[in-house]
């Protein structure tokens, strides 16, 4: 099967500022990937040079098998994280207008499914200036996948939202998915990059740092981390720890290579009551804290 989206050795520079440098990726077709990256590490210019917003200066990117200026224009959406609606206009006739700009033909029965399913149907015919953040950022979604297209790019999706709509927003993406989709989004939740994405990358300074399931970027790292909680002693000093860090409720411990877990657990035990001991593979957002924190190391 054609993939998604294939990028090939692409740079893309603003004046001295090389934003995006010989990136290489492949995002399968009807899959979840996550781009994430600290701010300013061209996550978002990445996904505009997908939309053809941004030529690269060097390398080819081809979406859904075109390499032409105009690939697939009708058969790709695009949620940009700086949001924007038309606020004078109803909500059922700005999604309208967003359907038709896509070549839809008598769109109102998609439009009413979909406000229905975003818990949105009771604001059909409210102004767009009337309504809350959290159900702007719905009609943005609706807006973004009325039109049924095959591969659909959202630039932090979940920013700002509660937890209801927060997992109103992971089921729709879950049910495109089903529903023989590619998403592809950004994000800085990186719970939700390890509950959704079939793939992560991660660009930083420009570069690919990490590309691929989350149990491979995890078993790359290693079982290195210690989850502790010890009453009645201290965790400072002990041999074989790189780090600490104190989480509150518990504590972490991140190992020296070669470190012998349970050495550290003995020493634990004599220095008091070990409530909890755990070894475990970092997450996603302590290896992200570990590329992305100079003062991590």
């Amino acid at each position: 099967m054609t993939p998604a989206v294939e990028i090939d050795g692409v740079t893309k520079t603003f004046g001295p500022q090389t934003a995006v440098d010989n990136l290489s990726l492949v995002v399968p077709t009807g899959t979840i990937y996550g781009f994430i990256g600290p701010n300013g590490s061209g996550k978002t210019t990445t996904l505009r040079m997908i939309m053809r917003i941004f030529l690269p200066d060097r390398g080819t990117i081809r979406v859904l098998g075109d390499e032409s200026w105009h690939a697939a224009k009708d058969r790709v959406t695009y949620l940009p994280e700086e949001r924007g609606l038309y606020k004078p206009m109803k909500v059922k006739d700005v999604i309208r207008f967003y359907a038709e700009l896509k070549g839809m033909v008598a769109p109102q029965a998609k439009i009413a499914e979909w406000l229905e399913r975003m818990e949105l149907a009771h604001a059909a015919d409210k102004r767009v200036d009337q309504l809350s953040k959290g159900m702007s950022q719905k009609v943005q979604f609706i807006s973004a996948v009325v039109s049924d297209p095959e591969l659909i790019i959202l630039d932090e999706p979940f920013s700002g939202l509660d937890p209801v709509n927060e997992n109103l927003f992971r089921r729709a993406i879950l049910d495109l998915r089903k529903a023989g989709k590619t998403i592809i989004f950004s994000t800085h939740n990186m719970a939700v990059a390890e509950q959704l994405c079939d793939f992560v990358f991660m660009i930083y300074k420009g570069k690919k740092v990490l590309d691929g399931t989350l149990d491979a970027i995890q078993d790359a790292y290693g079982f290195d981390t210690l989850r502790v909680r010890l009453e009645g002693g201290s965790l400072e000093g002990l041999d074989g720890v790189d780090k600490l860090t104190d989480f509150g409720r518990y504590q972490e411990l991140r190992l020296n290579r070669g470190a012998d877990p349970q050495a550290i657990l003995r020493e634990l035990m004599r220095r008091g009551a070990v409530r909890q001991f755990e070894q475990t593979r970092p997450n996603l957002h302590d290896i992200f804290v570990r590329i992305a924190d100079p003062k991590d190391e």
